[in-house]
């Protein structure tokens, strides 16, 4: 049996974050989703974190939270405007440990916190089932144009239970 992995932490993006991030981005895209896209898709995604400064911008842009085990970051997600996750990237050697899932708790709490009621996400086909778990339904298909390349997702959305206060009007 394979050890347990240290309880993962989180914390805020660094702007010194971003060669590590991008690394991440681009190891879960190739070590995760080769049962849902193919190859080109996979470089054509991946190719979005080739532009360091420009991938550290949109980060910098939106509320991104960093996953980390003993320190170290080994996942991360963002949250674009006040309801859509936007990314969700864990690191291939942490997948199936709970990661994405603190991630995104850790979205849903922070966005019901400021008075989100419905979550959105466009989620590849492999984080699909992780979503659809969590209580996320799918709303509509999706194909996106990626350097020369086309990408299915799913447009899911999610009710937020603590969007209002507790006991509150709706």
């Amino acid at each position: 049996m394979g050890q347990a992995l240290p309880k993962p932490g989180l914390r805020p993006f660094l702007p010194a974050d971003v060669p590590m991030l991008a690394a991440i981005f681009v190891a879960a895209i190739e070590g995760l989703t080769g049962d849902d896209y193919s190859e080109a898709q996979q470089e054509a995604w991946a190719a979005a974190a080739e532009d360091e400064a420009a991938f550290g911008k949109k980060l910098a842009g939106q509320l991104t939270l960093i996953a980390t085990i003993q320190n170290a970051p080994v996942g991360f997600a963002s949250l674009k405007g006040a309801d859509h996750i936007d990314m969700l990237f864990v690191h291939p050697s942490v997948a199936g440990q709970g990661v994405a899932t603190m991630l995104v708790d850790a979205l849903e709490k922070l966005a019901g916190a400021r008075g989100v009621k419905t979550l959105t996400v466009d989620a590849s086909d492999t984080a699909e089932p992780l979503f659809r778990k969590r209580g996320y339904t799918p709303k509509q298909r999706n194909t996106v144009s990626l350097n020369g390349e086309w990408l299915a997702n799913t447009t899911m959305q999610k009710a937020l239970a603590n969007g209002a206060a507790p006991g509150a009007p709706t």
